[in-house]
């Protein structure tokens, strides 16, 4: 059992203030967005195992089976599968799509082939994997997800009564779904960027004054006039009324597959995901929006997001199933005085304390406490028990 030191990433949509308070650290002011827990080389959690502290990647990396296990090692080689993040959200952040696997590795061969340096602004793939990914909600949690179905778009774009939206809503109308969806995006992301402005900032004006009335979308509203107070003319505004708009309660979840535009809002969040970097940007956001591969990595087919709540497992704890073979999250509930938790030691398995104290102990007689917003990386093999009193959230690789 190593306890893990971990990076908090200070992107700017980051609250200044929710990780701080979940690590017991002071604020410093300055946004703190992303706290990271595992093997990725842009913030690699650190264990220290006598020598000194060394990278979590170096120390998988030195005994690969042993860390991982052989069926792991087997399924998705040398490094850890999996990277478990809390996410605190004070604004949005941009909208996004990730790629399939063949996507993936298609998109980063063509890239390496052409030379295109890894951290070139311009670069889409930054290695050849997909990115599923789970979100957790810790507090209420709100965000976009998957495309509304066209003729309920078009009735919101009708509503707001913007004369350079009404050529949308006639498209939502007329055509087959996914022909209409792929050819208002494509318009949206293709349009005259002064013109584009101009209508996002009508748009925008609008939806602040029906977010103030009732009616269906009178949330969905709020939330498009405040992307826009963030995002000022970004075409990506126009893009995100094409989404549906969720909030998550507290132990609520949502998953992400390939292919399906989203974006995160406002909250404090577990994040699990397969371990790539590979995002191909909507809008909102100063980055680079590769058009044309975005619209080919874009599923054009409208969703009903799918709030997942987690289902008891025979091991005591509560699991958030999912399709994707890289990572399960699970939670646990310890309560004072309850038998101890046995933790399968089939695969890797990183555990985060987010409320209470946890302790895990070693079938060697080992312990390690984990106080809140502490972490511990138990490798595959090591047999351990958890207890205590709080809540413990547990990423693994799928059985």
């Amino acid at each position: 059992m190593d306890r893990l030191v971990n990076t908090v990433r200070p992107y700017a949509w980051g609250s200044t203030t929710a990780i701080p308070e979940l690590l017991g650290t002071p604020p410093t002011g300055e946004p703190q967005a992303e706290l990271w827990m595992g093997a990725h080389p842009a913030a690699p959690s650190r264990v220290d195992r006598g020598a000194g502290p060394v990278a979590l990647g170096e120390a998988i990396a030195a005994d690969p089976e042993g860390e991982l296990g052989t069926e792991a090692v087997r399924r998705f080689g040398p490094r850890l599968p999996f990277l478990l993040k809390v996410l605190a959200a004070a604004d949005p952040l941009s909208l996004q799509v990730h790629p399939d696997p063949d996507q993936a590795r298609a998109g980063f061969a063509l890239e390496e082939a052409h030379h295109v340096p890894l951290d070139a602004p311009h670069r889409n793939y930054k290695d050849a994997g997909h990115k599923p990914e789970l979100i957790c909600a810790l507090t209420p949690f709100e965000g976009l997800c998957g495309f509304r179905p066209p003729d309920a778009t078009a009735e919101l774009l009708a509503a707001l009564d913007v004369d350079a939206l009404k050529p949308y809503a006639d498209l939502l109308h007329a055509h087959p779904e996914s022909a209409a969806l792929r050819e208002v995006l494509t318009a949206v992301l293709s349009a005259e960027r002064t013109a584009m402005a101009e209508t996002a900032g009508q748009a925008a004006a609008a939806a602040g004054r029906l977010a103030d009335r009732d009616g269906p979308h009178r949330a969905a509203y709020a939330a498009y006039a405040s992307i826009a107070r963030h995002y000022p003319g970004d075409p990506g505004v126009i893009a995100a009324m094409l989404l549906n708009h969720i909030r998550l309660q507290p132990g609520e979840a949502l998953y992400l597959g390939a292919g399906v535009p989203h974006a995160y809002l406002q909250g404090l969040g577990i994040e699990v995901m397969a371990n790539s970097d590979n995002v191909l940007r909507c809008g909102l956001t100063p980055k680079h929006v590769d058009v044309p591969e975005l619209l080919r990595v874009v599923r054009f087919e409208a969703t009903t997001p799918a709030v997942l709540r987690p289902e008891a497992d025979v091991d005591g704890a509560e699991v958030y199933e999912t399709p994707a073979p890289e990572f399960r999250l699970s939670r646990y509930a310890l309560a004072p005085g309850s038998a101890p938790h046995p933790l399968d030691a089939r695969t890797a398995q990183i555990l985060l304390c987010t409320a209470g104290t946890a302790l895990l102990r070693g079938e060697d007689g080992g312990e390690l406490s984990l106080a809140r917003g502490e972490s511990a990386f138990v490798p595959a093999g090591e047999r351990a028990e958890l207890m205590g009193e709080g809540s413990v959230f547990r990423a693994t690789m799928a059985s």
